[in-house]
């Protein structure tokens, strides 16, 4: 009889550790997928460079949740996509991330394999491949942010940075190769009345500055250490870069972030579980805890803006943001279209800005 009970209450310790288990869960099947992800050789995660939109936030908290080790590149929107395509035959990545319309290119390329993570259903319909080869998990603002070091007075707008109290002032990221500096085109197209279907204004605008010696550098990759390191006093850029300086790096009063008066725009990143990915049930694993609230939270932490609507933002960040009246001035755009012109618009920047 004792021993039955013994066996019993065994059962019933059991059931109860089970139960808390599942109810840990952040989805429903999150153990068995782990399970099957601790088989494999951990992932291979393309374009997420730690110090971009709050990639090492998420990292550390996989490898806390998981035991799962990461490894990324940053190798810009564009690269990751001819990274793909020369891998083809034997792909290395596990996922792909990048500017929103590099992820219906690479799904054009066939170097994506379709996936719905968790809580795909909320992403609204044009910010997702129907099929779930690529889907948004944040967005971005592109904004100014000028070093109060090294700037006296700030500019307002994009006119303003035209006047040449601010030579070889102005850092932005090439848009041939990366998403943001293709964003920066848009924004100044839109800013100087053009569109998506008019990114010549923008090019022109870009060239103007570039002829009135106000660049100090077109980068390749994330500047944002040299702008820490007091490099750049004007850099070009998404909003949650400008916050992680001020708030995080606590660079404090030294930061301060405009929204352009004459219009800027928003722009949402996109990931993909890439085609024949090595580590599939890591690859989903990972992409699952990305569109979790856990995840999408972390992203807010970073200040980044998550893309699950009603994602409540975390109470240290919230008040930190721009007033929601100033990203009013943030046009949307039509991305898969912008993917469309992207080729032609990066030659056009080329030839009128750089003269290549």
């Amino acid at each position: 009889m004792k021993r039955k009970l013994i066996a019993l209450m065994s059962i019933l310790l059991l059931a109860a550790f089970a139960i808390q288990a599942a109810a840990a869960e952040l989805y429903p099947g999150e153990n068995a997928l782990l399970q099957k992800a601790k088989k494999e050789k951990g992932l291979n995660s393309y374009d997420t460079g730690p110090t971009w939109a709050n990639w090492q936030g998420l990292f550390d908290a996989f490898k806390a949740r998981y035991g799962i080790n990461i490894t990324y590149n940053d190798l810009g929107s564009g690269a990751t996509v001819v990274r793909l395509e020369k891998e083809k035959n034997n792909p290395q990545a596990d996922t792909a991330y990048y500017f929103m319309p590099f992820g219906a290119l690479a799904k054009e390329k066939g170097v994506t394999q379709p996936f719905k993570p968790v809580n795909f259903e909320k992403i609204p319909p044009v910010l997702k491949d129907k099929e779930g080869h690529w889907f948004c998990i944040h967005k971005g603002t592109v904004v100014f942010v000028v070093n109060k070091r090294l700037v006296k007075e700030s500019p307002k707008s994009w006119k303003d940075l035209l006047d040449k109290k601010y030579a070889k002032s102005v850092v932005y990221l090439d848009p041939r190769t990366t998403g943001i500096g293709y964003a920066i085109v848009i924004a100044s197209a839109y800013a100087n009345g053009g569109s998506i279907i008019d990114l010549a204004k923008g090019v022109d605008y870009l060239a103007a500055l570039q002829k009135a010696g106000n660049v100090r550098m077109i980068e390749k990759t994330t500047e944002y250490d040299k702008f820490l390191k007091g490099e750049i006093p004007i850099w070009i850029t998404y909003d949650w870069n400008a916050y992680r300086a001020k708030y995080i790096a606590n660079l404090g009063d030294a930061v301060e972030i405009i929204l352009p008066k004459d219009g800027t725009i928003t722009a949402p990143y996109a990931i993909s579980m890439a085609k024949g990915a090595p580590n599939p049930n890591t690859a989903k694993l990972w992409l699952n805890f990305i569109l979790s609230e856990e995840g999408q939270g972390i992203f807010a932490k970073g200040f980044v803006r998550p893309i699950l609507p009603g994602v409540k933002l975390p109470p240290e960040v919230a008040g930190k943001f721009l007033p929601a009246s100033e990203y009013e001035r943030a046009y949307d755009v039509d991305w898969v279209l912008a993917q469309k012109v992207q080729e032609d618009a990066a030659k056009m920047w080329g030839r009128r800005v750089l003269g290549e």
